[in-house]
């Protein structure tokens, strides 16, 4: 491959790698000298690290480069990744850089917590060996924690940190039991590549099942799949919103990240054994998730059950994977792609507005949502046009995401699941446009104006822009996807 270096380390290709452990590192030892007033700084550093971050991984574009003895690639697919983890964890900083000034200690811990577990994205984006991919989605998991538990007078929040802990070992558990009959069924390999030589043709059928069935299952409570979910809406109600924010975007990629790794490159020569295990998970993910979020009442846990509702689109993608068509796997991982980056900004645009709505005398509360447009025109349009985008309306990018999903599901000819997409479809446009009725055709039922921080006032502005641009030119995702696939 080229760039491949003679030794085994290839210190430019881990350079985003690096700059962000170096700024992780340096706010957590600048805390430790500032007084308590001044404990907010450690935002801006962050900020300065993730933007230097995304500038190492912009200095990769063009060059394709594998290091650490083949476990760790440089790609389109990579860096495509990295960058989307960068926006993540720079709208997240921009949703907890006033939440947490406001009264909530452990800033410098918050911010460093955080850093570690983008780290732990970017890490999964090049993961190309079983031990890679294991310490990577635990460098994303562990963080998050601590995270969720960092209002520690909260009951509610220390019943997350617990849940999300207890469910997040046990699927640890599940998914190391799978590596490890995959490491014993590929005769001691760890490399993908290497683990789908072994495999393909080895006569051990069930046991491959088995292995990548355990492997599947840890992942589900990772993406919060359905019947793996339960522990997704009460930790994210529990969690600080900006937790919940990073948990159902930076979190959850980051373990469709590994299995997309893991099923396009250990397991495509099996997946007539798995595609149906994904079909039914999609089903049920979609089905199960819309139809609870009917009934929320809070807005955290609509978006959960929302978030859940639009993990079973991108599982439609996995379930589209046939070696035999390549043209099929290839319409399905660009559509995954696309969905995952698209999902990334409006559902961190959504609670970046429940967020700023909640921050001073405001609440969760959907009820309360009653006639923002007369206290707020520019929020309440703003989170308009992040839900009418997760209902997959014109004119927001979400379109575009559901629909090249339905493709690649029409062109796979699995047209029942295409089906069930169109209900869900449905469903979801239901509870979202509920919402957006309350805010401009009901009479508020709180008075005063909504303050908005100028600064996650023009993220969100930036992340609505962006939902726009991308459904009037779809190119330029598209494009950007198609270069790469795996």
């Amino acid at each position: 491959m080229q760039g491949a270096l003679t030794s085994p380390v290839d210190w430019h290709a881990i350079a985003p790698e690096l700059v962000l452990t170096a700024f992780a590192c340096l706010v957590l030892v600048v805390d430790l000298f500032l007084a308590e007033r001044a404990k907010w700084l450690a935002m801006p550093l962050s900020a300065i690290g993730v933007l230097a971050t995304g500038a190492a991984t912009l200095s990769l574009v063009g060059s394709e480069r594998t290091t650490l003895s083949g476990s760790y690639e440089i790609d389109a697919f990579a860096l495509l990744l990295k960058g989307l983890f960068c926006v993540i964890g720079f709208i997240v900083l921009a949703i907890s850089f006033d939440y947490f000034r406001s009264g909530i200690r452990y800033q410098g811990e918050y911010y460093f917590l955080l850093l570690c577990s983008l780290l732990g994205g970017l890490v999964m984006s090049s993961a190309r060996d079983l031990v890679t991919i294991f310490i990577a989605i635990e460098l994303i998991s562990v963080p998050g924690f601590i995270m969720t538990g960092l209002r520690k007078g909260d009951p509610k929040s220390n019943e997350a940190s617990l849940k999300f802990f207890l469910f997040g070992v046990l699927s640890t558990a599940v998914m190391l039991y799978g590596m490890s009959l995959i490491y014993g069924l590929s005769g001691g390999a760890t490399r993908l590549d290497r683990i789908r030589e072994a495999i393909d043709g080895s006569g051990n059928e069930p046991l491959v099942m088995l292995s990548v069935f355990f492997v599947v299952v840890g992942f589900g409570f990772k993406i919060s799949a359905v019947p793996f979910h339960f522990w997704a809406p009460d930790t994210y109600e529990g969690a600080p919103s900006p937790v919940a924010a990073f948990l159902s975007t930076a979190s959850k990629i980051g373990g469709f990240v590994g299995l997309l790794v893991l099923m396009f490159k250990a397991f495509p020569e099996v997946a007539d054994i798995w595609r149906p295990v994904f079909a039914v998970l999609a089903t049920l993910t979609m089905t199960v998730g819309n139809l609870i979020a009917l009934k929320q009442r809070h807005i955290i846990r609509l978006l959960a059950y929302s978030g859940i509702a639009q993990s079973g689109y991108i599982l439609v993608a996995l379930a589209l994977i046939d070696p035999s068509s390549p043209g099929v796997s290839r319409q399905a991982l660009e559509s995954a792609l696309v969905y995952i980056a698209i999902y990334a900004v409006m559902d961190l645009g959504a609670f970046a507005a429940a967020v700023a709505y909640a921050r001073r005398g405001g609440t969760y509360f959907i009820d309360d949502y009653a006639g923002l447009w007369q206290r707020s025109p520019v929020l309440a349009t703003l989170l308009t046009g992040f839900l009418l985008s997760l209902a997959g309306a014109p004119p927001m990018a979400g379109a575009w995401a559901k629909l090249f999903v339905f493709l690649a599901t029409i062109n796979a000819q699995v047209y029942w699941l295409a089906v069930v997409m169109g209900v869900n479809a449905v469903i979801a446009a239901w509870y979202y446009l509920a919402v957006v009725k309350r805010m401009f055709f009901e009479a508020p039922e709180l008075e005063g104006p909504v303050e908005v921080p100028y600064f996650l006032r023009a993220v969100m502005g930036v992340a609505a822009l962006a939902l726009l641009v991308v459904f009037i030119y779809p190119p330029v995702i598209t494009e950007l996807a198609e270069r790469s696939i795996l």
